[in-house]
């Protein structure tokens, strides 16, 4: 059982940057976790923003991110993070920290495509609210 937990969430001016962070329990990630994030607006389906295959390679970020968010990983401390800038109104949403033991690296780039569908690990999600 992976436990997830993200923080970092608040409310921030359009163009403003935000910085998440996703503490997993200490020994439950390995080199062949793959760990991703995942938001949900309202009345909107879940998407997915991005994973990362924790045993290396380079991240996986849905188009309507790219270029303004990195994901970035240290192992020491068992955290994902989030590094959002250039925020925008439509960012607005709960974001979630999701993993998945003894994943593949084409596995963990499809699951940005599948929003995490497969992903059998959760946090309970941290709101970002972007205001025009």
């Amino acid at each position: 059982q992976v436990q997830l937990v993200e923080s970092g969430g608040g409310s921030v001016q359009a163009g403003g940057s935000l910085t998440l962070s996703c503490a997993a329990s200490s020994g439950d990630t390995d080199s062949s976790t793959c760990m991703g994030w995942f938001r949900q607006a309202p009345g909107k389906e879940r998407e997915g923003v991005g994973t990362i295959y924790i045993g290396g390679g380079r991240p996986t970020y849905a188009d309507s991110v790219k270029g303004r968010f990195t994901i970035s990983q240290d192992n020491a401390k068992n955290t994902l993070y989030l590094q959002m800038n250039s925020l925008k109104p439509e960012d607005t949403a709960m974001y979630y920290c999701a993993a998945a033991p003894l994943s593949t690296i084409s596995s963990c780039v499809i699951a940005t495509l599948t929003k995490g569908d497969d992903m059998p690990f959760w946090g309970k999600g941290t709101l970002v609210t972007i205001s025009s």
